[in-house]
């Protein structure tokens, strides 16, 4: 679900959004063989910006918080302790 909403879903928008919009200006559905070039690159493009944007907002919006040290995975008593991070 996470890879759905993380990079197929930014990248698979703006074509939804003008395959809405023709089937609602048009009142058909659309012809995807019947775009010429340039509207394929700016449905491209738009995806890859959208795609460029969320990725970027996401790892800036989530991790740890700057004041916390990381440690790595490590074996303790014969047990394999999991990375984690904890405060200074």
């Amino acid at each position: 679900m996470r890879l759905l909403l993380q990079y197929v879903l930014p990248f698979l928008l703006p074509f939804l959004i003008y395959a809405a919009y023709i089937a609602l200006a048009k009142h058909r559905a659309p012809g995807w063989l019947d775009l010429d070039e340039k509207t394929w690159l700016v449905l491209g493009g738009t995806g890859l910006m959208l795609l460029t944007i969320s990725l970027v907002t996401w790892t800036v919006l989530t991790g740890s918080p700057p004041d916390e040290i990381y440690v790595p995975p490590h074996l303790e008593d014969g047990r394999i302790v999991p990375g984690r991070t904890v405060s200074r």
